[in-house]
């Protein structure tokens, strides 16, 4: 049997910002746990679900987190259609998940784990107000 379903271009955004969140509240749940490595990994997906969600509104779409991160910066950051700080977050955000899921001696504080829940947690709000403006 062929399962397909079919959707919006609305559906997808919806369906990526979904998952943005449900990231968010699983970085937010490991970061209460004291998991930092894991929350961090949870925060850096969501940025990147957010990402998606947003070049969705575009219709683009990438196989690769670093051309999905890429375009965003060209397309968002340096426009600043989001804002410049935000691009740096982002880059951090991306560094940190990389060190929490593959250097073996890499220990995750809290301070910073934090910052990366917050900066997946801002990135959304404005992103899901991007959207807004948009719809």
């Amino acid at each position: 049997m062929i399962h397909s379903e079919e959707g919006t271009r609305n559906d997808l955004i919806e369906h990526r910002f979904r998952i943005a969140k449900e990231d968010l509240e699983t970085a937010y749940l490991l970061l209460e746990a004291e998991q930092y490595r894991g929350a961090n990994n949870r925060a850096y997906y969501s940025i990147y679900h957010t990402i998606d969600a947003v070049l969705s509104i575009e219709g683009i779409a990438f196989k690769r987190h670093k051309d999905t991160l890429a375009y965003f910066n060209k397309q968002y950051i340096a426009t600043d259609i989001f804002p410049r700080d935000m691009g740096r977050k982002i880059v951090k955000a991306e560094e940190i998940r990389h060190a929490s899921d593959y250097d073996t001696f890499y220990v995750a504080s809290k301070e910073i784990t934090l910052q990366q829940v917050e900066t997946a947690e801002q990135l959304l709000h404005l992103a899901k107000e991007y959207y807004g403006k948009k719809n």
